[in-house]
């Protein structure tokens, strides 16, 4: 026995001293750890070897009990051979490395390295390809079994890496412990660690095969992640225990006619719009008990929430994504956000996400030159690097970006049963010269500025938007002249549901700001829009962009004193809210927050006090209850049909008039008066002669107005005007919108 024991004393110590992958092991450069670590079969014996650091004792279990391993190295790495091969997977025993006083610990693992890889090469093959839609069900941290142990499988992408380990407390942060297998040429690493519970930390650490240089990154797949400023993706629990009840909504959602049905959607940033009184920010399950009643009452039909995915940064507004499959940690669990959503489907309100795929930020522990390279951006800062933003751009010419990011999409959908996703950023997408001068751009295969591979990106996104998930929309800020964005794929359009107009947006505004006095110079700003208004489907907005950055807020554009200032708001959103497209206004506008808006407090709630405030917040909730009820309103949005000029070319007096129809010939009449004269005997064409009842009037005393208008019934008589052959008599009150409805 002591010969024997002294030959394996031998053995051991020349493969201390030889073994290049021991070597490789110990200076974390270990590019396949299965080789070294694990069971190895050689000749008619077997051998199991284990890296840990930080214990004094292990022990392997044989068919005849737990025997010993050698420790063959003093960094910790220890050594069982045997005729008889272990059952597997492999159990361990440690004696935990402790100090003279302590009390020994000892515990019980499996080995990670007597399990089998789990990762397809159907799943490899359709990742590579850019066709695996819901790889964050194979990549990133599962909580899977293997072998029938529970534990967590961590794959990540990184095919220009040397070695990548799972780091996290379980290990100490030591790369060397856990690094994982790779599978070939498909750049997808693989591990799974036995009994790793839910919410543990962890890391992914790679060292890139060029250079050596060993990055910390998190987890661009993770489903959570520890509160900012901290960066570790947290593993995930078992999936399938959230109950939903929204069962009733989503089957009316697979059957929804939305070009046909009223949109009135209300731009929400969750961590602004209330605090409380300390200044921490609402949970997601406390803004379903205040936000939600809140929408309700207001008369919009979705919320659309700016990115709630997470991010490391509050001032960027969600929009410098670090994690495209989580939802941020400011506002609780994901269990939490998935209980908002639920909540807004049982109220009959939709939930839109704002959504990032244009560009992501250049913090080293995200995305950014992720293993070493240029992997999921351009190499080329022409191609690469937004200019404006600091920000690198996504390669959708590499299949693996465009797994990941249809993936994300799919993610939100299905798990989150979301409603829709507002892309943000299009036309960067779609312009490789976009805000960039001669020179600092690289053209196209065919010498043009389209950015081809973001097309084929934006149709592939929207095609599996509309196939796999019904009723729900693609809404797409798009501020250029590009055709078809918001026509079918298969007719050569990009495929999104909606487009927001952006040109009827700046066109409006521009026109609002002028003093009434030389509006009449301006007027083809409110008539242009109805040129192209047909071309797309668009929605209208007023959004977060226009309240920042020294723009003002939506009530101080308005021209004028005090008075006149709150007159036109309540005028612009009569005109939006009655105007052909569907609806989109930014928090605050509801109730003409008077400030730009501020990220880091708040809205000004206190100003509902004010009687023209609150007069505005009436007005609006009024529009958007009639907007919603009314058919006349939505039902030809998008449909030329639905829209008919009374009158456009009564620019001396700076007012507007139009009819909305239905598809039946139903109608409602509205007449917009953008001069703070009021207008007594103002003659009105209509197409039906009979009684005429006023149904709005922006100038009511209800809403801060000066209660100019007209009560009680008017009669239509037979007196042709303006092309049509009946006509009313009315008053029309300064700076002001009035609605007139035919009463059967």
């Amino acid at each position: 026995m002591k010969s024997h024991k002294l030959k394996q004393s031998e053995f051991h110590m020349s493969e201390k001293s030889e073994n290049p992958l021991l070597g490789a092991l110990l200076a974390g450069r270990l590019h396949d750890p299965f080789a070294y670590l694990g069971v190895h079969k050689t000749l008619n014996r077997y051998r199991v070897r284990v890296f840990q650091p930080d214990v004094r004792s292990v022990w392997v279990k044989t068919a005849q009990g737990f025997e010993s391993m050698q420790r063959i190295h003093a960094a910790g790495v220890f050594e069982w051979d045997g005729m008889t091969q272990p059952p597997t997977p492999v159990l361990l025993k440690f004696e935990a490395a402790r100090h003279a006083m302590e009390v020994a610990h000892v515990y019980e693992a499996y080995d990670p390295y007597s399990f089998p890889l789990q990762i397809t090469d159907h799943d490899l093959y359709l990742f590579n390809e850019g066709k695996l839609r819901q790889a964050y069900r194979t990549l990133g941290a599962q909580c899977v079994s293997n072998c029938g142990i529970d534990g967590m499988r961590f794959a990540v992408w990184a095919p220009n890496a040397e070695r990548v380990s799972v780091v996290g407390d379980f290990n100490c942060w030591d790369g060397r412990v856990h690094p994982m297998a790779v599978h070939h040429a498909s750049g997808v690493w693989e591990l799974f660690i036995p009994e790793l519970s839910a919410g543990v930390f962890y890391k992914f650490e790679i060292r890139n095969r060029y250079s050596g240089k060993i990055l910390l990154k998190t987890d661009p797949y993770a489903t959570r992640y520890e509160l900012r400023p901290k960066t570790a993706a947290l593993t995930p629990a078992a999936n399938g225990h959230f109950q939903w009840h929204d069962a009733e909504w989503m089957e009316r959602r697979a059957d929804w006619d939305w070009l046909h049905a009223p949109v009135n959607i209300f731009e929400v940033h969750a961590g602004s719009w209330k605090r409380h009184p300390d200044g921490r920010f609402y949970s997601y399950r406390e803004l379903a008990q205040h936000l939600l009643p809140y929408a309700q009452e207001m008369g919009y039909t979705h919320i659309e929430l700016m990115p709630v995915s997470e991010h490391p940064f509050d001032e960027s507004w969600g929009y410098q994504t670090t994690g495209y499959f989580a939802a941020t940690s400011r506002y609780g669990a994901p269990e939490d956000f998935k209980v908002f959503i639920d909540a807004c489907h049982q109220a009959n309100i939709g939930v839109i996400l704002d959504w990032v795929p244009g560009h992501f930020p250049q913090d080293a522990f995200a995305l950014a030159r992720f293993d070493g390279t240029a992997l999921y951006e351009h190499e080329d800062p022409r191609l690469g690097l937004h200019q404006d933003w600091g920000t690198c751009i996504f390669n959708y010419g590499r299949n693996e970006v465009k797994s990941f990011l249809l993936s994300s999409a799919h993610y939100w959908l299905s798990e989150f049963h979301l409603d829709g996703l507002r892309v943000d950023a299009v036309a960067s997408m779609l312009y490789l010269d976009y805000s960039r001068k001669e020179g600092e751009w690289v053209p196209n295969r065919y010498g043009g500025r389209e950015n081809l591979e973001a097309i084929d990106f934006l149709r592939e996104l929207n095609i599996m938007v509309h196939e796999e998930f019904s009723g729900a929309l693609t809404l797409a800020e798009e501020s250029t002249a590009w055709p078809a964005v918001s026509r079918p794929v298969y007719t050569g359009g990009l495929g999104f549901s909606m487009k927001w107009n952006l040109g009827w947006m700046h066109d409006t505004l521009s026109y609002m700001q002028q003093d009434p006095v030389y509006r009449r110079y301006h007027h083809d700003q409110l008539t242009f829009s109805q040129i192209y208004a047909y071309t797309e489907n668009f929605v209208l907005p007023f959004s977060h962009d226009e309240v920042v950055h020294g723009k003002g807020s939506l009530l101080n554009k308005m021209s004028g004193d005090a008075w006149q200032k709150f007159a036109n708001l309540r005028l612009l959103l009569t005109y939006q809210m009655t105007f052909p497209g569907k609806k989109l206004n930014f928090m605050g506008n509801e109730f003409a927050q008077g400030g730009e808006w501020q990220v880091n407090r708040e809205l000004d709630w206190k100003l509902l006090g004010d009687r023209l405030n609150l007069g505005a917040h009436a007005a609006l909730r009024d529009l958007n209850h009639l907007y919603k009820n009314m058919p006349a309103l939505h039902q030809l949005d998008f449909s030329a049909e639905g829209f008919s000029w009374i009158d456009c070319h009564d620019a001396d007096q700076s007012t507007i008039s139009y009819l909305r129809l239905t598809r039946d010939g139903q109608f409602v009449v509205v007449i917009l008066n953008f001069t703070p004269v009021p207008r007594e005997n103002y003659r009105i064409g209509v197409p039906v002669e009979g009684i005429y009842r006023e149904i709005f009037n922006s100038d009511s005393m209800y809403y801060g107005g000066s209660n100019t208008g007209n009560s009680g019934q008017i009669n239509a008589g037979l007196e042709p005007w303006m092309g049509l052959s009946c006509s009313l008599k009315i008053t029309l009150p300064p700076l002001a919108g009035v609605i007139f409805a035919r009463q059967e």
